[in-house]
């Protein structure tokens, strides 16, 4: 039987990483970590399939235009051999010389499989500013790419 306490740690590593490869669009390192039958829900409700999802990967992070990320508010919930990771992102993005600043809560679903967990499902969800998660909660945070102390 496996140890729930080891699960949860091993899943908050996942989402470090995930987090992590989105900031350096490292590609192989998330193709690791998904399912082969992955699929994204993305915030505008559109439905991208594992192969679009890793080419557009590869560039989705500009740090000239996403000037701030952080991961904030980390949720585990585990059901057996599968795992739900919710979290919030907050950013800062320079657009047409402007600077917006958004949160974007995700929910990510992991099935336990052949000895490892791999993402089967990404969900992003606009949040509204009067719902934004305090920076008490910030797990971790990058600026212009570049993961802070």
């Amino acid at each position: 039987m496996r140890n729930h306490e080891q699960d949860r740690a091993a899943l908050s590593a996942l989402n470090a990483k995930f987090i992590h490869n989105f900031v350096t669009c490292d590609v192989a390192s998330h193709d690791a970590i998904i399912h082969p039958r992955f699929v994204c829900l993305s915030s505008s409700g559109s439905v991208h399939g594992r192969a679009e999802y890793l080419k557009d990967w590869a560039t989705d992070f500009d740090p000239e235009v996403i000037l701030y990320w952080d991961m904030r508010d980390e949720h585990i919930e585990i059901f057996g051999d599968v795992a739900l990771v919710r979290a919030n992102t907050k950013w800062v993005r320079r657009l047409n010389g402007e600077d917006v600043t958004g949160m974007t809560m995700y929910t990510d679903t992991y099935w336990y499989e052949t000895d490892r967990w791999l993402c089967v499902q990404a969900q992003l969800t606009p949040v509204s500013p009067q719902n934004f998660t305090a920076d008490t909660a910030i797990v971790c945070r990058y600026i212009k790419g570049v993961l802070q102390p």
